[in-house]
């Protein structure tokens, strides 16, 4: 794949932006770049024609309206930003000062509008690659490079095949971005979560910068697998049936904010994020997985790598030769690939899905002989042909309940 976090490898036809940084990986092959997929970059000026209001909270009262709660509007002034001008355009700016990049600071508010058909088609994966000067020794213990596996095409409709996956789109100083994502249960709010799972570097751009802008989860995501013809005309409602959720909270791990850059495998152990979402427009008080009807469990207690039978990854690929419109899945018994000493050992399976697919479900039988999300997709090979991603335990259960506690009952 490439890399997985956001990669730099713009998609066919659209303007290439390509960064290769120092990554101290693991030396698995001669002449092998890691890279981060995640996010597709467009342009960062394309900031889209929002023509509703802003906001940074709950659902409006009244037809559609969007009001932002109190508090929010607090820590809004407090962070010296002005949602007027927020929602006009000043989230395009990213001086280093002005960008939040504290656990403490997230703050995504509600832009009605901004996500568009057009917008989200063109929201490219960004790809950054490695020279194989950048490659370190084995540290650790790391099993031979799996083959490649044939990423497969899941049937439309996504909804009725893999209703838990969707893509989070959000904005970056590079441009428009997208990754993928899964519909997770919350143990707070049974049967009524508003949690989303996925990478790190999907929200958060380490230890260079901040929090990303305008995060948004879209459920099933061209649900239909609609042809790139009527793709071109379609509505918002078609491309996302089942609505627009916006991130109105994200955490990710202190490892990723410390560590997590423009090098491929920096931070990769600790990859991971959760996010809980509310709807752009009312969703008839119903949450997200009422509205789409179903979450996976999250195991932080999934057997060691050798236990392992198979491991299922899915997501929505963007680089070549996939163009994100279309959800993949791939299946393979793990291996361990180990980035250093110190660094907890991730999963690797075969797959060819690139770019794009990064921060989507890893999907095993869980600790309850049960299927449950076990990792999400962080890294991969700048020519693809497999996936890396961590594995979840004490620092990933610790987020995951931090925000099921801080939504309790809501």
């Amino acid at each position: 794949m490439r890399s997985i976090r956001p990669s730099f490898t713009a998609r066919r036809g659209r303007s290439t932006r390509r960064r290769t940084s120092p990554l101290p990986i693991v030396a698995l092959a001669a002449a092998l770049a890691l890279t981060v997929t995640a996010c597709d970059s467009g342009d960062a000026e394309a900031g889209g024609d929002a023509t509703a209001s802003a906001a940074a909270g709950g659902e409006g009262e009244g037809e559609g309206e969007i009001t932002i709660p109190d508090d929010i509007k607090d820590k809004l002034k407090e962070h010296g930003i002005d949602i007027d001008k927020w929602k006009d355009g000043a989230w395009k700016k990213w001086d280093r000062d002005d960008w939040l990049r504290e656990a403490q600071d997230y703050i995504n508010p509600i832009i009605e509008g901004l996500w568009d058909p057009d917008r989200m088609r063109d929201a490219e994966d960004p790809d950054r690659g490695v020279d194989e000067s950048d490659l370190s020794g084995d540290q650790g213990v790391t099993d031979p490079t799996p083959e490649p596996v044939d990423a497969q095409a899941v049937p439309p409709a996504y909804h009725v095949n893999a209703p838990e996956a969707g893509k989070v789109f959000f904005d970056s100083p590079e441009g428009t971005m997208v990754c993928s994502a899964t519909v997770v249960q919350d143990p707070a709010n049974p049967g009524k979560s508003n949690m989303v799972w996925t990478a790190g570097h999907c929200v958060h751009a380490g230890k260079s910068g901040g929090w990303y802008r305008n995060i948004t989860f879209v459920p099933s995501y061209n649900n239909d697998d609609m042809s790139a013809t009527k793709r071109e005309s379609a509505t918002r409602e078609q491309v996302a049936p089942f609505g627009v959720w916006w991130a109105d909270w994200a955490q990710t791990s202190d490892q990723w904010i410390a560590q997590g850059g423009a090098t491929g495998g920096d931070g990769a152990s600790y990859d991971f994020a959760v996010l809980h979402v509310k709807p752009e427009e009312g969703s008839n008080g119903k949450s997200l997985e009422e509205t789409v009807g179903s979450a996976l469990p999250v195991d932080f207690n999934a057997p060691a790598v050798p236990d392992v039978d198979s491991i299922k990854a899915i997501g929505y690929p963007a680089a070549a030769p996939f163009d994100g419109e279309k959800l993949y899945q791939c299946q393979d018994k793990p291996g361990r690939l180990s980035l250093n000493g110190s660094d907890p050992t991730m999963y690797r399976i075969g797959c060819t899905m690139t770019g794009g697919s990064s921060g989507g479900g890893w999907i095993a039988t869980g600790s309850d002989g049960k299927p449950a999300l076990v990792s999400n997709t962080s890294i991969g090979p700048v020519d693809s042909g497999w996936l890396a991603g961590p594995r979840l335990g004490k620092e990933a259960k610790g987020i995951f309940d931090r925000m099921s506690d801080k939504f309790t009952g809501q």
